[in-house]
C-alpha cells in the first residue's frame, strides 16, 4: 500500500520503475476547459528498455525483485481495468469524439484516484490476480509511472507499425521480414525511433506525431494509487516484451497540486503549472527520478479569446481548428526532467517592441577576453550530455548574446511592461550570456504572473 505523504515534510516518492522502462519522448494532446477547471485530453509515451535490462540479457531475475516490491506495496489494493462506456470510444475515433463520450460519463474515481470499476474488472479483483496469472506462479510486468490528483480513463497499447512510411527511418526494411513477432515490431520501431541521430530531429517529431495518432491495438489493465499509475498487459512478463508505445486518457481534477487556477491582475481567468510542491505529476502521468530525460511535444486546445504559452523552442502561433477554438502547438528537443515542462493559459497580451526592430534582435555589442573564447571552444568539444540538437555546436548560437524574447502580461500591466521591462530584458539576456556562456535555449517567453504565483525556485 502506497504511504501519505506530507509534501511539507516528506521527500515525494519516486515510484517510476525506470531501471526496466524509460520515457524518452512524450505527445500531449490536451483541451483547457476553464469552466469546469480541467485539463483533458491524451498523452502517448514512448519508451527505451532501462538500464537493468542491458545488464541483464534475459531480464527474469532482474525484474523479480521488483514484481515482488510491487505485489506487497499493492498487497491490499484492487487491480483495474477501465470501464466499458469509456472502452467503447474507438482508438480511431477522433479526440473530439472521445471527448463528447467522456464527459457525459459519471466520474467513478474516488478522491485517491482509484477507479472504482471492480464489477467490470472481469474476475481481476485482488492484488494476487495483477501480480500473478497463475502461471507456475510467474508474474505480469508492471510499468510504473508517478502520477497524482488525476482521473486515469483508459490505457492501450499503440500499432506504430501501421504508420505510413515509418520503415523508412533506418534499418525498417530489412527488420520487417525478419520479425517473426508483430509485438517485437512495434518496439524495434520504437527503438529505431527514439535512437535516431539528432541532426534527424525534424523527421523525429514527424513520426513521433504520426505514431501519436495511430490506432490502438489493445488495452492494458491499469491501477490508480496515490503516487502512481500502474500499467500491465497480461503474459507479458518482462519490460524487453512489454509495450514500448502507450496511450492514456486522461483529465486533471481542479483541486491538483500541479496547476493553479486563478484570475490575473486583470481579473481574467487563468491557469498555470505550479514548480512545487508534486512537479507534474497531477498534470500528466510521467516519470520523476533524475534518470528520466525526455523530450516532447504537446498541441493545447482552449478557447480563441486565451494564449497558450509553453516551455517549447519553437513560438507558436496559434491554428483555428473551428470558430471560437485555437490550436497552440511547442516541442522541445532537449532531453529534460519532467518536471521542467510547462504551461500557462491565460487572456495574455503580447507588449511588442516601439523600435522597428524585431523583439530579441536587438543587436549588443560586447566583447571577449581571449581566455574567455579558449574556454568556450574547449567546452564546446568537450559536451558529453546525451545526444541532441545542441546550440554549443552550432557557432552562431555561441555568438548570440540576446536570443529571440517574447513578452505576455494582462492587458492592465502592458504600458508598465512597455515602460520598464522592455529595456531590462536583453540587458538581463546580454549579462546572463557574458558571464554564463552559450544560451541553451533558442528563445524566451516572458510572463508577467499573478501575485499568488508559488514556486520551489522561489523559496
Amino acid at each position: 500500500m502506497e504511504t501519505q505523504q506530507d509534501p511539507m515534510k516528506d521527500d515525494l516518492p519516486l515510484m517510476a520503475n525506470t531501471s526496466y522502462m524509460l520515457a524518452k519522448h512524450y505527445v500531449l494532446d490536451l483541451d483547457v476547459d476553464f469552466t469546469r477547471k480541467v485539463i483533458e485530453g491524451i498523452i502517448v509515451l514512448f519508451f527505451e528498455t532501462g538500464s537493468q535490462y542491458r545488464k541483464n540479457s534475459t531480464g527474469e531475475e532482474a525484474s523479480q525483485t521488483q514484481f515482488d516490491e510491487a505485489c506487497k506495496r499493492r498487497a491490499s489494493e484492487p487491480c483495474h481495468i477501465p470501464a466499458t462506456n469509456v472502452s467503447a470510444c474507438s482508438s480511431k475515433t477522433e479526440y473530439k469524439d472521445f471527448t463528447a463520450c467522456g464527459k457525459g460519463e459519471e466520474d467513478t474515481s474516488d478522491k485517491n484516484g482509484n477507479h472504482s470499476n471492480q464489477d467490470q474488472a472481469s474476475g481481476i479483483s485482488s492484488s494476487k490476480d495483477c501480480c500473478d496469472i497463475g502461471n507456475n506462479g510467474n508474474k505480469d510486468f508492471l510499468l510504473v509511472l508517478d502520477c497524482c490528483d488525476l482521473a486515469v480513463l483508459k490505457v492501450e497499447e499503440v500499432d506504430v507499425a501501421t504508420v505510413s512510411g515509418i520503415e523508412k527511418l533506418t534499418r525498417l526494411a530489412q527488420l520487417t521480414g525478419v520479425s517473426k513477432e508483430l509485438e517485437n515490431l512495434r518496439n524495434q520501431i520504437v527503438h529505431e525511433l527514439v535512437t535516431l541521430s539528432a541532426d534527424r530531429w525534424k523527421e523525429q517529431l514527424y513520426y513521433f506525431t504520426c505514431c501519436s495518432q495511430a490506432p490502438g491495438c489493445g488495452e492494458l489493465l491499469f491501477t490508480t494509487g496515490p503516487w502512481s499509475l500502474e500499467i500491465r498487459k497480461p503474459g507479458v512478463k518482462t519490460a524487453v516484451d512489454f509495450p514500448h508505445a502507450i496511450r492514456i486518457w486522461y483529465k486533471t481534477k481542479p483541486e491538483g497540486r500541479s496547476v493553479t487556477w486563478t484570475t490575473d491582475q486583470s481579473g481574467r481567468p487563468c491557469v498555470y503549472t505550479v514548480g512545487s510542491p508534486i512537479n507534474n505529476r497531477a498534470l500528466f502521468p510521467c516519470q520523476e527520478p533524475p534518470v528520466a530525460l525526455s523530450t516532447w511535444q504537446a498541441s493545447v486546445r482552449t478557447a480563441a479569446d486565451f494564449v497558450v504559452l509553453m516551455s517549447g523552442e519553437n513560438s507558436a502561433e496559434p491554428v483555428q481548428l473551428q470558430e471560437g477554438i485555437l490550436s497552440w502547438y511547442y516541442y522541445v528537443t532537449m532531453p529534460m526532467p519532467a518536471s521542467t515542462f510547462t504551461i500557462a493559459v491565460g487572456c495574455w497580451q503580447e507588449v511588442k517592441q516601439q523600435s522597428l526592430a524585431a523583439p530579441g534582435q536587438t543587436n549588443i555589442e560586447f566583447s571577449l577576453p581571449s581566455s574567455q573564447s579558449d574556454f568556450r571552444l574547449v567546452f564546446r568539444i568537450l559536451c558529453n550530455h546525451v545526444e541532441y540538437p545542441c546550440r554549443f555546436q552550432n557557432p552562431a548560437a555561441r555568438l548570440q548574446a540576446v536570443i529571440p524574447y517574447r513578452v505576455f502580461t494582462p492587458w492592465s500591466l502592458v504600458e508598465c511592461c512597455k515602460e520598464h521591462l522592455l529595456q531590462l530584458i536583453p540587458q538581463c539576456l546580454s549579462a546572463a550570456y557574458n558571464t554564463l556562456g552559450t544560451h541553451p535555449f533558442s528563445r524566451l517567453d516572458v510572463l508577467i504572473v499573478p501575485s499568488n504565483f508559488s514556486s520551489l525556485g522561489m523559496a
